[in-house]
């Protein structure tokens, strides 16, 4: 065996193999009952992390699809979530506030403000909004469905499942999906 393969195989053990390599790729596919969901993954294996979502879709009633199947159904946009309760003003003050910040809309929960914005426009948003003392619960660039899809008894279960095995896997870094829950 030559040395450099040695030398090679030490250095990646030992974490010092400076040369790693890592691909973001985009998986779409279809869970339970026609649920779209987009899977980014940050991977040195292409190969191991593309079994790894195939094999999470078929054991879970899904299917993985090809680039451009569901993406068409998801927006990205820039998404900030204020806590209500560390920050008391109506609701009337925070869409005006938010607007006057660029944001493009603004959701009102029971506990949060849901803001949205244009990527490009999101930074300019969350600094205008933290210069007047606002703070965020999250604060992320996202991808938000277009319409949304319901299950109810097994195929909810398998959804969920299908969820958590992508979640678990190291190489998948966010997960969207178009299921009402």
């Amino acid at each position: 065996m030559p040395n450099e393969n040695i030398q090679r195989a030490i250095n990646k053990a030992t974490g010092n193999q400076s040369a790693d390599h890592y691909e973001e790729i985009v998986y779409e596919g279809y869970g339970p009952g026609g649920v779209a969901v987009m899977v980014t993954s940050l991977t040195d294996n292409k190969n191991r992390t593309a079994a790894s979502v195939r094999h999470a879709f078929a054991k879970n009633g899904g299917n993985l699809g090809e680039d451009g199947c569901v993406s068409y159904l998801f927006d990205k946009k820039g998404y900030l979530v204020i806590d209500r309760s560390q920050h008391p003003v109506d609701e009337d003050t925070m869409l005006l506030e938010a607007i006057e910040a660029g944001a493009e809309e603004m959701e009102t929960e029971e506990e949060v403000f849901e803001i949205y914005t244009e990527p490009d426009q999101f930074m300019a948003v969350k600094e205008a909004l933290e210069q007047k003392g606002y703070s965020f619960v999250n604060a992320e660039i996202t991808m938000v469905p277009q319409t949304y899809v319901s299950l109810d008894g097994e195929q909810a279960e398998k959804m969920e499942r299908l969820l958590d095995m992508l979640e678990d896997n190291d190489d998948v870094q966010n997960v969207y999906h178009n299921w009402e829950e």
